[in-house]
């Protein structure tokens, strides 16, 4: 959003307020009252506002953070055939790039966010209406951290204990009125705002919703989960994920799945997804009709994992990924499910010393990706630093293409882990070393010269 005294440019401006005005519900969500030509006043047409699955899950989280990992290359070709914008981001060398991006994705459910908490407070709540009234509330409030922490992965530094009071993060947008000037929070900033609203939702919904594309109680432990992963906060990590996986824990026996079909997975009834979004295609450098996936990282799934089989289809002498929990071609899964979650247990446990735990979580999610023909190798390391590797490798292999990569290069060369992406391209080699100012994306240029907001 912006950050000055200036009117937003009109093009921003009707991106944020067209979707208030034309709500188009799929027909898999509730029916929203007949109000979709009008502001929405009521806790309904509030509440309609998170019924859109088109303007709060679909194609709306980061992709920016995903095309500047490491988990696919583009062949020569490939590279040659993309305009300018997609070849800079490829070799990290992107500065300038407008209108529409992630930046602009992000911001739309923070504004619908904000204008319900607004509105919210303009309705009584009653003993007749207090349910919705606090699901309403829980809806907005999860949305805004959920956007803020996807944001804060494209346009922030990882967070650092020792400098995280002065690193820049990302605007903390919290209230509709488009004259309010913003400014860059820091990144500490950044993370509180985050855990609280996500811990204030937690209050206020239900252990799980009527469907993955509505927030829940299970879902704000995940989120929470995954920032205090990000932030490298064990601890409180391995809290979230429990309270996240006491309440939802079931995994997909990918033996029980065609995984030789194209589309192997299902979406909205997959037993593992605890909450529902995609990935926007503003940055299709990974994308599975561009990308071939990192030969190092494919080869190093078993003949017996059968992600082998149910994430990869074999193209021109390399592997393209197929393995979304989306049921389509195109769009790639970006939500929270629970093999993230029985990861992040894992990480934590190990971390903390808990080996014996750590193993058995990581088992638990491996016996349903293993194939039941042949006997399921127990992992049991009992060194931590090889247990935290054989973690983080199953980790990477597991949660491939959704999101998460980026903030997972981030956060562990924070603790050292010295991972340098690399490319090469027409002979040169391009790298990216560990904890270099590129990992915090560049800002859109129009952002940036409308208001005035200091750029990476």
């Amino acid at each position: 959003m912006q950050t000055s005294n200036k009117f937003l440019p009109l093009y921003i401006w009707l991106a944020v307020i067209v979707p208030i005005f034309f709500l188009s519900c799929k027909k898999y969500l509730e029916k929203k009252p007949d109000s979709s030509l009008t502001v929405p006043k009521t806790l309904d047409e509030l509440q309609g506002l998170f019924n859109d699955a088109q303007l709060m899950n679909f194609q709306v989280t980061p992709s920016f953070g995903e095309t500047s990992a490491d988990d696919y290359f583009l062949p020569q070709s490939t590279y040659d055939y993309l305009p300018t914008e997609p070849q800079q981001q490829y070799i990290w060398a992107l500065k300038s790039y407008k209108f529409a991006n992630d930046w602009s994705a992000g911001y739309l459910p923070v504004y619908n966010s904000n204008y319900t908490l607004e509105t919210l407070k303009e309705i009584s709540r009653t003993p007749a209406n207090q349910n919705q009234w606090d699901k309403v509330k829980g809806y907005a409030l999860f949305t805004r951290a959920y956007s803020f922490l996807n944001l804060s992965w494209d346009y922030a530094k990882s967070y650092n204990k020792a400098t995280a009071e002065t690193d820049l993060g990302i605007v903390i947008r919290t209230t509709s009125d488009f004259n309010t000037p913003s400014k860059r929070a820091s990144v500490n900033e950044t993370y509180q705002h985050i855990i609280s609203d996500a811990e204030e939702a937690a209050q206020l919904l239900p252990e799980l919703s009527a469907n993955v594309l509505l927030p829940s109680k299970a879902a704000c432990y995940g989120l929470l989960a995954r920032t205090f992963l990000s932030m490298n906060e064990f601890d409180s990590a391995l809290k979230y994920s429990s309270l996240c996986l006491d309440l939802k824990s079931d995994l997909l026996d990918y033996n029980g799945v065609s995984l030789d079909s194209d589309i192997p997975f299902s979406n909205f009834d997959n037993p593992e997804v605890i909450y529902y979004t995609e990935m926007n295609t503003y940055n299709t450098d990974h994308y599975p009709f561009n990308a071939y996936v990192d030969s190092t990282l494919y080869a190093g799934y078993d003949e017996n994992d059968l992600r082998k089989t149910g994430f990869f289809r074999f193209d021109n002498g390399y592997y393209r990924f197929k393995g979304a929990y989306t049921a389509d071609y195109i769009n790639l899964f970006s939500g929270i499910a629970t093999d993230e979650m029985f990861l992040v247990r894992s990480e934590c446990y190990a971390r903390l010393g808990m080996l014996e735990k750590a193993m058995a979580d990581l088992n638990t999610l491996m016996k349903e990706r293993w194939n039941n023909n042949v006997p399921y190798p127990e992992i049991n390391e009992t060194d931590k630093a090889t247990a935290i590797n054989k973690i983080l490798s199953e980790r990477r292999k597991e949660l491939l293409l959704r999101g998460i990569r980026w903030s997972d290069i981030k956060r562990l060369n924070i603790l050292g882990a010295n991972i340098t992406p690399t490319r090469i391209i027409n002979g040169q080699t391009y790298t990216l070393p560990p904890n270099d100012s590129r990992y915090a994306l560049p800002i859109p240029i129009d952002i940036i010269t409308s208001t005035g907001m200091v750029q990476n």
